[in-house]
């Protein structure tokens, strides 16, 4: 038999249990409006390999669709709802990814007044992006350099954000967030008129990086919708129509934490990665 003492000390208990999974619940919601892009990209040069690290970044602008289009994709992500089918139904390509790093930025070889472009040929489809040799001239260089070495090939694009940021990150061979080419890039073109309001606006690809200046490797995220970011994440191509709707699909389908921010549940692989110039 509980008396009354046992029964005051039972309902205090779990009020204090109550209070403690909403206050953990607003932590969540914190960290899922404060996080994103920054992929980790901490080099540990001593060691001659980069050590990327996931890092938050502090975002006080909230949510930032404006166009509330996608509000049924965020929704979805953020709230648990059933996980959706994936949409890519092609095999990746046969292969590993690469392994290989340098010590230092490769030297600068790209014509900055020539036209370049990348494509990336995913389980997905094809994702073609106009390239800012101009502007970037040092990421493009470098992202040259690394498809040309392979770099990217079957690479799996491992971060899907659906909360408050829209983008999905590529670049990593670990496919974990943690990895990288060993060296890293000067920040550039952060003042680019296209970034008005610090939005970057949907069709825009841009470098990952710890949230610290000049720290961009080869991780990149591919912005679906305009996003609410900090001018510190280098600017350098735009995505093309049909590589627009190919990252719709990926980003309908949701991420598999349902919190927002979570690997894609799309099987999103870059099976081949090539720039060339016009």
């Amino acid at each position: 038999m509980v008396n009354n003492e046992q029964r005051r000390r039972q309902l205090a208990r779990e009020k204090f249990e109550r209070q403690q999974k909403r206050r953990e619940a607003a932590r969540r919601k914190a960290r899922r409006r404060n996080v994103v892009i920054a992929s980790g990209l901490a080099v540990v040069l001593a060691a001659g390999v980069a050590a990327y690290a996931s890092t938050s970044l502090t975002d006080d602008s909230g949510n930032s669709n404006k166009s509330g289009k996608d509000d049924a994709v965020d929704q979805a992500a953020s709230t648990g709802a059933p996980k959706a089918a994936d949409p890519c139904k092609a095999k990746p390509a046969p292969g590993s990814p690469a392994t290989a790093t340098w010590k230092k930025e490769p030297d600068m070889s790209v014509d900055t007044s020539a036209a370049y472009s990348m494509k990336l040929d995913t389980t997905c489809g094809g994702i073609g992006i106009k390239l800012d040799a101009k502007n970037a001239p040092h990421t493009v260089n470098s992202f040259k350099f690394l498809a040309d070495k392979g770099f990217f090939d079957h690479t799996k694009c491992h971060r899907l954000t659906t909360s408050n940021i829209y983008v999905l990150q590529c670049g990593d061979p670990k496919g974990t967030g943690s990895g990288g080419p060993g060296y890293t890039l000067p920040d550039e073109n952060l003042k680019s008129p296209s970034l008005k309001g610090d939005v970057y606006p949907a069709g825009t690809v841009a470098m990952a990086n710890t949230g610290q200046p000049h720290t961009g490797g080869s991780q990149f995220f591919l912005v679906y919708q305009d996003s609410k970011l900090p001018p510190q994440y280098t600017p350098f191509g735009t995505i093309d129509a049909e590589g627009m709707k190919v990252l719709k699909k990926i980003a309908a389908a949701g991420e598999s934490s349902g919190q927002g921010d979570g690997a894609p549940n799309a099987t999103v692989v870059i099976d081949k990665a090539t720039v060339t110039s016009s």
